[in-house]
């Protein structure tokens, strides 16, 4: 499958880019039916979106309270804690449109009191009673050292195959423990979106986007089952 680079000037005009077209096809989903749903990611572009999202008037297109929201990694602390990607995007955006509360599908946070590993097995039970069998959007970011959701280069959570979600307790960029999605899961959905900005992202955009494996470029792995963009702006393409 062909990957599609679709560059932007900065990542302002990147995350404008990404919440109308996010839209687009959210609207589009519920026209014919159906009730679409998201994988969202964190970091300061998915924030970026988000903000555009929730201020967007063609916002009104979209039933909110119709979509599923799911998440592609979570950093294991309190669930008030501003390090929680689902934090940041009920900041963002879900506390300022109406959503259905059943349909937002956090990572079980410390404070629940589960163990890391029985945390993810939960959120692995939630997406196989909750989940619709494919997400329509997963959306990724991508960290300088080539890393997605949770899933670092040359870390061993990249080779399970037989779990949709994993603990991770050694993570390189703190803090230590997380939950993530592995290539099963974020591979079931239609379309994979990875959000990029910065010049200091762009060798792990060109890494990413060449003939690596997996455990020298995660990103790799996530093909989908239909469309894979990379919306990146000037700098994390490589062209400044």
């Amino acid at each position: 499958m062909t990957a599609e680079k679709r560059v932007h000037d900065d990542a302002d005009t990147l995350a404008e880019a990404v919440a109308e077209a996010l839209i687009e096809r959210l609207a589009s989903i519920q026209a014919s039916g159906r009730v679409p749903s998201v994988c969202l990611t964190g970091g300061t572009i998915a924030g970026l979106v988000h903000r555009k999202l929730a201020s967007s008037l063609n916002g009104f297109d979209v039933d909110w309270d119709e979509v599923d929201f799911w998440w592609g990694d979570e950093r294991y602390v309190d669930s008030h804690s501003d390090d929680r990607n689902a934090r940041q995007a009920r900041g963002d955006l879900l506390n300022h449109v109406d959503v259905d509360p059943e349909r937002v599908h956090e990572m079980p946070a410390l404070d629940s009191g589960l163990p890391l590993e029985e945390a993810a097995e939960a959120y692995a039970a939630e997406l196989h009673e909750h989940g619709g069998g494919a997400f329509d959007v997963v959306m990724l970011g991508l960290g300088p050292d080539g890393h997605i959701a949770s899933l670092f280069p040359g870390s061993s959570q990249i080779d399970v195959d037989d779990r949709v979600a994993v603990a991770v307790t050694d993570s390189p960029k703190p803090p230590p423990e997380r939950i993530s999605l592995t290539f099963g899961a974020l591979n079931r959905t239609h379309a994979v979106w990875f959000l990029v900005s910065g010049k200091e992202k762009a060798d792990a955009v060109a890494r990413s986007m060449g003939d690596l494996d997996l455990h020298a470029a995660p990103a790799t792995g996530v093909t989908g089952q239909g469309e894979v963009l990379w919306w990146l702006d000037r700098a994390a393409s490589g062209a400044e």
